[in-house]
């Protein structure tokens, strides 16, 4: 009689079982949208960290849409407004750059703080992170608005794109708080896990950017026709908007994430822990953006089809590899996490299936690139000479996509777990000494032109996987102090 019965008791255990795994699958997204879900500590890896990762994807998507929404609006006003445009997005890059490094320090001490169950440190880690981030905010804001129109002439601006676009530099250099709180509030929300609040107010900040550039701009209905500056005033009023509900949430509804109105109060203490940690990460961004630079250059020697086609070509890249970095942002908060909870083991394994999911993607997008390379390039109207050096430098570049899958996922979770330098380091050796060179050797030495640029990056990805494969297995993030 057992035998039956047990029989049949687990085969009803199995079909429940199935079913349960049915309906998880099919709630992931939904629990992920809505930051419902286990913590990074516990329950499945891959849904612990596809519940962070989901949100911190359409985040990354998110913030690149300002750009392009203000430059398809701004083309309509001519030439000299949007190459003003494109002079204050180059200012912008030195904020954007301080936002990522400080994000680095926030997600890396917040997470440990909320790993190490201690959530009252990490909302003073947040508080001061506030703190240091408004003053650095006041300093630049102060010095870049009243130089704007100087600052523009040094970037190369002619004298009726800095009398037409001056007052829009002002307001966006001005008013770059907005920039960097965004930036660092989402990072602390990411740390504490809670990566659907970042992904949300970036959509409330693009849909009234994307609502209140055509009326500011145009001056449509009762709203004042203010031109290209409607486009900062836009941009700014969504991304403070932004920050003022973070702000109300970190205040007052989140409950993951606590911060009072005495963990403002400057701790010289925590903020020079935090300022290591975020100089290390500042500097680890700007080896990478300046890589680019030097690439250009290079690039620019073999004239403006060249140019061209490296434009469209890495435009397309990075792009593409912003869902990419959602996943990388979550091996980050994962790492941070389970060190604070003490699970060593998990935080590894954590990791490694990250960079499996990161290959799974990018193996895929770089796939897609390789075969519609050209249909791709061909949305942007180039075409002869600039429209072969893009669809040979997106394919070549593609191919890297197989080995950056891991890179990128590894050096951010070195920084997840506080070890800032690594990573740093790895970048300084495999874009400045190694890419660097290598690229004017292939093209200059070697003859091989742009596509000579091309392979150099490649390669890097390559190299940047191994050695960063390399120093990660051998376990010293686990030892890094937050």
């Amino acid at each position: 009689m057992s035998s039956p019965q047990s029989t049949d008791g687990t085969a009803r255990e199995s079909h429940a079982g199935e079913a349960d795994e049915r309906v998880h699958w099919r709630t992931l997204v939904s629990d992920a949208l809505r930051g419902r879900g286990a913590a990074p500590t516990e329950g499945p890896l891959i849904s612990a960290i596809l519940l962070l990762a989901i949100p911190m994807v359409l985040e990354m998507v998110m913030e690149s849409v300002f750009a392009v929404v203000d430059i398809f609006f701004v083309s309509r006003l001519g030439a000299a407004a949007v190459t003003g445009v494109g002079l204050t997005e180059s200012l912008l890059t030195i904020v954007y750059t301080l936002a990522m490094g400080l994000s680095i320090g926030v997600t890396a001490i917040v997470s440990r703080r909320i790993g190490e169950q201690r959530p009252e440190a990490a909302g003073l880690a947040a508080g001061q992170a506030i703190s240091l981030t408004a003053g650095i905010a006041a300093v630049i804001g102060g010095l870049a608005a009243w130089r704007a129109p100087a600052l523009l002439a040094l970037m190369g601006a002619e004298p009726d794109v800095i009398a037409q676009c001056a007052t829009y530099a002002r307001i966006l250099l001005g008013g770059n708080v907005v920039i960097l709180l965004l930036f660092v509030l989402n990072a602390a929300f990411r740390g504490a896990g809670d990566a659907a609040i970042a992904m949300r107010v970036l959509w409330l900040a693009n849909g009234l950017n994307i609502v209140l550039d055509p009326l500011l701009i145009f001056g449509i209905g009762p709203f004042p026709e203010l031109g290209v500056t409607g486009a900062a005033v836009a941009t700014t009023i969504g991304r403070g908007t932004a920050v003022c509900v973070q702000l109300w949430t970190l205040f007052a509804l989140s409950e993951r994430l606590r911060v009072t109105w005495g963990d403002l109060r400057p701790r010289l203490d925590l903020i020079g822990r935090l300022v290591r940690l975020s100089a290390t990460g500042t500097f680890q961004i700007f080896i990478g953006m300046a890589s680019w630079i030097l690439l250009v250059r290079i690039m620019a020697s073999f004239g403006t089809e060249a140019v061209a086609g490296y434009t469209v070509a890495i435009r397309v890249v990075l792009f593409a590899l912003l869902p990419a970095w959602g996943l990388s942002n979550a091996a980050a908060t994962m790492m941070g996490q389970n060190l604070g909870a003490g699970l060593i083991d998990r935080a590894r394994d954590s990791v490694w299936m990250a960079c499996r999911l990161n290959l799974v993607f990018l193996g895929t997008t770089g796939l897609a690139l390789l075969a519609f390379a050209p249909g791709i390039v061909g949305i942007f109207g180039l075409d002869g000479v600039a429209a072969g050096h893009a669809v040979t430098g997106l394919r070549i570049v593609a191919a890297g996509f197989f080995f950056y899958a891991y890179g990128m996922t590894l050096t951010q979770a070195f920084n997840g777990a506080g070890d800032a330098w690594t990573p740093t380091w790895i970048n300084l050796g495999c874009f400045w000494c190694f890419e660097i060179p290598v690229a004017a050797w292939l093209a200059y030495s070697m003859g091989w032109g742009p596509t000579g640029v091309f392979v150099a990056m490649a390669v890097s990805y390559s190299v940047l996987a191994v050695v960063s494969g390399i120093l990660f297995r051998r376990g010293k993030w686990a030892t890094a102090e937050v």
